[in-house]
């Protein structure tokens, strides 16, 4: 049995850890590492790609770095916004931060890879977002555009490294290249068991960029960190990850979003649960999606009563399984209509659904991802920044 290194906090705000003075003094972010950092772009005009998540001692770096005279030219601003309030798959435009003053490029629409032109003015690039270790996160995508546009464009960039709160394990699917989109750019498995700064040094080392190009990368660790530590966040990763346990079940709950079952998106309790209005007859529990600006604008199933099950009280240790997936498709009733193509870029493959619709097992389908885990697992190990799980 897996043991887990449990960092415990003592409060809880909006679901969230209020990290105690004990986690604070052991776990010591890259964006805390200042005078790690300083000398590298002291002096330099910076961009930062970040977001509402990159917080030292609950101020934002951004602000850090201002106080500390650092001269930042300009935000780049993944999906869901600068300040992480803008709802699911929303266009991100190019605006200027009400509180800074910044401008705040963006790099979620239209353009996902920084240009030339807005990297003209900038001579490093700073990048820390926290991710949630898992495949279809987005921010690790756009970490890989910045890479690649920093690499062409001959700009540093440095990474500032934050824990993986699914990082104590690997597991799912591997991308088959053939399904590679943005919701899944790399041939890692679906829990990648990677911080962004272990993932941004294999990118690189594998030469994963376009043309194979190689970036000019610096990884500021976290100290007194390793991967078998959970990590309690200090600030939900994005508006539909309300709390650490839906930080846990997104693994396992998203495979949903490729069918017509909702996790409830347009509820206060994302991924948190799931349930569709045919299934009345079989769950108790429901819950009607409506339209949450900043959080889910257009819902699907929006203003009908869903039917399913709810986590809100589960005792959900970190892990992916099929088991939701499995046992509510043996109870659809529609099950030709059940899954969307959208599916298929989520699993990064084909051949889960197939095997789903044609009544294989957990177990068989976790056969069928040996072979490739086991790769991934030795390729992984040699871009470990952290001591691993095993």
């Amino acid at each position: 049995m897996r043991l887990f290194k449990k960092i415990q906090c003592l409060a809880f705000v909006i679901g969230f850890a209020t990290c105690s003075e004990a986690q604070q003094q052991s776990i010591m972010v890259g964006a805390e590492q200042t005078s790690t950092y300083l000398p590298l772009i002291e002096g330099k005009r910076v961009a930062i790609v970040t977001n509402h998540s990159a917080l030292v001692n609950n101020v934002h770096l951004v602000d850090t770095l201002m106080t500390l005279g650092v001269d930042i030219v300009k935000v780049m601003a993944p999906e869901h916004g600068f300040r992480g309030d803008r709802s699911d798959g929303a266009e991100i435009t190019d605006s200027r931060d009400t509180k800074t003053n910044l401008p705040v490029v963006s790099i979620y629409g239209k353009t996902k890879k920084p240009t030339p032109a807005m990297l003209s003015d900038v001579d490093v690039v700073l990048f820390d977002i926290q991710d949630v270790g898992v495949r279809f996160f987005t921010f690790i995508s756009t970490m890989h555009y910045v890479m690649e546009a920093c690499a062409e464009n001959n700009k540093p960039i440095i990474v500032l490294d934050r824990p993986n709160p699914n990082g104590m394990y690997v597991d799912g699917p591997v991308l088959d290249s053939a399904y590679r989109s943005f919701v899944g750019m790399h041939r890692i498995p679906l829990v990648h068991g990677l911080t962004v700064g272990e993932l941004a040094e294999m990118i690189n080392g594998e030469g994963w960029l376009k043309g194979g190009v190689q970036c000019d990368l610096t990884v500021i660790s976290v100290k007194n960190y390793d991967h078998s530590t959970t990590y309690d966040l200090p600030v939900k990763p994005s508006p539909n990850l309300p709390n650490d346990l839906a930080v846990r079940l997104y693994p396992s709950l998203a495979l949903f979003e490729g069918t017509v079952i909702s996790i409830g998106r347009g509820t206060y309790e994302p991924f948190l649960q799931f349930g569709h209005p045919s299934m009345k007859d079989i769950f108790a529990h429901s819950f009607t999606p409506r339209s949450i600006p900043g959080m889910s604008k257009y819902p699907p199933l929006e203003g009908v009563t869903c039917y399913g099950q709810s986590f809100k009280n589960a005792d959900f240790e970190p892990g992916f399984t099929l088991e939701y997936l499995l046992g509510v498709y043996e109870k659809f009733e529609d099950r030709q209509n059940f899954f969307k193509p959208y599916f298929h870029k989520l699993t990064g493959q084909s051949s889960t659904m197939e095997q789903i619709k044609a009544g294989l097992t957990e177990k068989e389908i976790r056969a069928s991802w040996e072979k490739d885990l086991i790769a991934y697992k030795s390729l992984r190990k040699k871009y470990l920044l952290y001591d691993d799980f095993e």
